[in-house]
């Protein structure tokens, strides 16, 4: 993996290189192993949190953990494109509207002493700017090789703080085109539904249960894109112990695996299709 500018990135999607890359500042990675018609994102993975802003965060270490998406990149680090942000949400918030991405209030709590001065929260903003600029690239590319492209934006949530029975995958849609995409969504509603997972619990994917996918992401990927799917999916924190942040490493590789497999074979399944109108 090599360390390069924006810039530098932009320009090898461009020019259709395969790399593997960290951007300068260390806020998120790309890997383009082959330009396939889909990719993968991990944008709430991030734990990275600027030493700069240590002494003024409220939050300690384990607050912020619990609020991330903490192996969301591992789970799809077997996938050809991927887009996996370093940086912790309580930073700045990759899903959130620009105007909105840096917290004033989580956990029901104050996240700052004090609010950020202008050149702590334009660095933040400046980051997620860029971040932005190289989805708007990825995705641009991969509408001008293939036509249609779907995204499967990846998040995890603490399923032990509902008070009901909630499912281990959820596919937010507010932002999909259901009736051009409802084929789409239902297959990879059936791929999660049931999945084989060494967990002690039935494995249940809903739709809209507990979230409905109106993240930044979704909106900025549909509102910029031609003919993009956007799957956003979230999966409970069943690999983890969301209190604690012990890992369970065996459910981690578990997804990953099965994501390397399925996520090809749905993606491909929605190229085909579209592919024949």
């Amino acid at each position: 993996m090599v360390k390069l500018s924006i810039l530098e990135i932009i320009e090898r999607i461009e020019n259709e290189e395969i790399f593997h890359a960290v951007v300068d500042d260390y806020s998120f990675s790309i890997k383009i192993d082959d330009y396939v018609p889909y990719a993968c994102a991990a944008i709430n993975n991030g734990h990275h949190f600027s030493q700069n802003l240590w002494d003024n965060c409220l939050l300690n270490n384990q607050e912020r953990w619990y609020e991330e998406d903490p192996s969301t990149g591992q789970m799809i680090a077997g996938l050809p494109i991927t887009l996996i942000a370093l940086d912790s949400r309580f930073e700045y918030d990759l899903n959130r509207h620009p105007q909105d991405a840096i917290y004033e209030t989580a956990l029901g709590k104050n996240v700052w002493r004090k609010p950020l001065n202008s050149d702590q929260h334009d660095r933040s903003i400046r980051k997620h700017d860029n971040f932005y600029k190289v989805v708007l690239t990825l995705m641009v590319k991969l509408e001008e090789l293939f036509g249609s492209t779907v995204f499967y934006d990846l998040h995890s949530y603490n399923y032990k703080r509902w008070d009901r029975v909630v499912p281990v995958f959820n596919i937010g849609t507010s932002n999909v085109d259901k009736e051009k995409y409802g084929t789409a969504i239902t297959q990879w509603q059936d791929i999660l539904d049931g999945m084989s997972l060494p967990i002690d619990q039935k494995v249940v994917c809903k739709i809209n249960d507990v979230f409905e996918g109106n993240g930044y992401f979704s909106r900025y990927v549909t509102a910029n894109s031609l003919n993009s799917l956007v799957l956003t999916t979230h999966v409970a924190k069943i690999y983890c112990n969301e209190t604690s942040g012990k890992i369970y490493p065996e459910v981690v590789h578990s997804i990953q695996d099965l994501f390397k497999y399925y996520i090809k074979a749905h993606a491909h399944r929605f190229y085909d299709r579209h592919d024949a109108y």
